[in-house]
């Protein structure tokens, strides 16, 4: 072994394994920018409503992790802790002691997807079932 594998080895033992890009991984609460389905920041997660997009994404990508900043106040990620039960998505509460990022809360793959744009600006409006059409026989038929 070569001395500077020596002294890698050494300080990978007392530091851990070397991360790839660590300032993404701050600001991106453990994961790459490159497997983000999409963000949200930590205002738009306070609001009493969930963004209809999110769980858009959780029915387009069941694979996919969501990955909650733990520096937020629990009763304000219960709402999106529940989304991802309801769909069986894989959460992951991320809280950094040093870093405290403006991400609240990111949909992520396991692997890269290079999504070119990644944050939800403006909450979709749900759109409320169109009424059901009745019939043929029931417009024949009125009661």
């Amino acid at each position: 072994m070569k001395k500077s594998n020596v002294e890698e080895v050494l300080q990978q033992g007392i530091h851990g394994p070397l991360e790839t890009k660590p300032d993404e991984r701050r600001k991106f609460l453990g994961t790459l920018r490159e497997r983000i389905i999409l963000a949200l920041k930590k205002r738009q997660v306070a609001e009493a409503t969930i963004y209809p997009q999110v769980e858009n994404e959780m029915k387009k990508n069941p694979q996919a992790n969501l990955l909650l900043n733990g520096n937020m106040d629990y009763a304000v990620l219960s709402k999106y802790v529940k989304l991802a039960a309801k769909h069986n998505i894989e959460h992951k509460i991320v809280t950094n002691k040093e870093h405290d990022t403006e991400v609240g809360l990111l949909l992520a793959m396991d692997d890269a997807i290079d999504k070119e744009d990644i944050y939800i600006t403006k909450k979709e409006i749900s759109q409320p079932e169109p009424p059901k059409s009745k019939g043929l026989f029931a417009k024949l038929f009125k009661r």
